[in-house]
């Protein structure tokens, strides 16, 4: 029996919905950390069970069961236009702007610099454990896990107590450089297939166009709604205005090759803070706002589900597991490097406090983007290691630093208040 993509859509909301509630009523993880836990222990709860009981084809059938649904297009085609867009609407672009330097420096130097250093520590970790991947290959590995997740963010931000202009500043960062990673990796990767030799100068401009005409893009759709919504006051027909910018303008990006990711965060900025006080009455507001909120909710929920149940695509060979690992303390630093070194070049004209290194350090997670970008690789050497790396380190990111980070922020501003003491 095949399976239509509303079947497959009812069995992840049905599983969220289950494992959610188990989580709330038992266990009590931020529902981030706790949907991937619970999704990558059921997966290797089947692993197991294949491997106690070879006549049973659970594994297989999950297999078949995610490759039905295309993790790469579900997320990349599909729900990252509603997260970016609903995650921008809350963003406060007061607090953003006054840290804008960083949000554009990090988003773009930062991310260059990170997936250098990535690639060049991959490189070597890979040949000493006997699984070499080429310099290409690494440096397409180093672009797809360097950018940091914004819904994984957005999920952590929530249960923090940063400054404004800090927290505005580490979402900003988030909604932006994945864009910027995407485009970064579709570039190389072409190099890595053969199928367009890298020219510098022909890799600026076709940044400078998915980029830019990405936030083009976004200005214009963000505009064109303030207008429609300005002109009516009907909580339903301007939600239907907001879906219709968000579904319709991705679809555009796709066809136009530009960034979608791109044009989905600055449009949402843009609704968020324009429109909603400007062109909204207060009760339209509240419903918007509300219907957006639970949309983010509910993919929230699925994809941190599907990252754990994605851990059944891992090959099994001890030194991929080993691969993963290693990559761990390697993107940390990477992170750390790329972070702080801009943050010390802009210290004259930027200041965002005592936390700010920690926040974009440990906060800056790894999340559902790196893994469908890890998974539309083709078949070949690099992809099982690649893949393998790549989710081992989100399972890091996501279950450690998310699960962690209030208490690393609360230790770390009580040190800073015993310094200024």
């Amino acid at each position: 029996m095949s399976i239509t993509p509303f079947d497959a859509a009812a069995i992840l909301i049905v599983l969220a919905a289950l494992l959610g509630y188990i989580n709330q009523r038992f266990i009590g993880l931020p529902p981030s950390v706790g949907l991937t836990v619970m999704g990558a222990v059921a997966s290797l709860g089947v692993i197991g069970l294949d491997l106690l009981l070879p006549d049973v084809t659970v594994n297989a059938d999950i297999v078949r069961f995610l490759r039905a649904i295309d993790f790469h297009a579900t997320l990349m085609d599909g729900m990252l236009s509603f997260l970016l867009f609903a995650g921008a609407l809350h963003v406060d672009w007061t607090a953003m702007k006054r840290g804008r330097l960083g949000v554009v420096t990090l988003s773009t130097v930062g991310v260059l610099m990170s997936t250098a250093i990535v690639a060049g520590g991959f490189l070597l970790i890979t040949a000493a454990i006997g699984l070499p991947v080429p310099l290409v290959w690494c440096l397409v590995f180093g672009a797809l896990i360097s950018p940091t997740d914004p819904v994984a963010v957005m999920a952590v931000l929530k249960r923090t107590s940063v400054p404004p202009t800090l927290q505005a500043t580490v979402a900003g960062e988030s909604l932006y450089n994945d864009g910027v990673g995407v485009v970064l990796f579709s570039i190389i990767l072409g190099t890595a297939l053969g199928s367009q030799a890298f020219e510098p100068g022909r890799a600026v401009l076709l940044f400078a166009r998915e980029a830019g005409g990405g936030l083009a893009m976004g200005l214009v759709l963000g505009w064109l709604a303030f207008v429609a919504m300005r002109s009516i006051d009907d909580y339903n027909v301007e939600v239907m205005i907001s879906l219709a910018v968000v579904m319709g303008g991705y679809t555009l990006g796709r066809w136009l090759h530009i960034s979608g990711p791109v044009a989905m965060a600055t449009a949402g900025l843009l609704i968020g803070n324009h429109v909603v006080d400007k062109a909204m009455s207060d009760k339209t507001s509240e419903y918007l706002l509300k219907f957006w909120s639970i949309i983010d909710e509910i993919l929230n929920a699925v994809l941190f589900l599907l990252i754990g149940l994605e851990v059944v695509a891992i090959p099994a060979d001890p030194r991929l597991l080993l691969a993963g690992v290693a990559a761990i303390p390697l993107v940390m630093i990477a992170r750390a490097v790329s972070v702080l070194v801009p943050l010390n070049a802009l210290r004259p004209w930027l200041n965002l406090g005592p936390l700010a290194p920690t926040t974009l350090i440990w906060g800056g997670l790894r999340g559902g983007i790196s893994v469908a970008l890890a998974l539309s690789l083709p078949e070949g050497p690099a992809r099982s290691t690649a893949l393998a790396a790549t989710y081992i380190i989100v399972l890091f990111s996501v279950i450690v630093q998310g699960g962690s980070i209030e208490r690393v922020l609360r230790w770390k501003s009580s040190r800073a208040d015993g310094a200024d003491d």
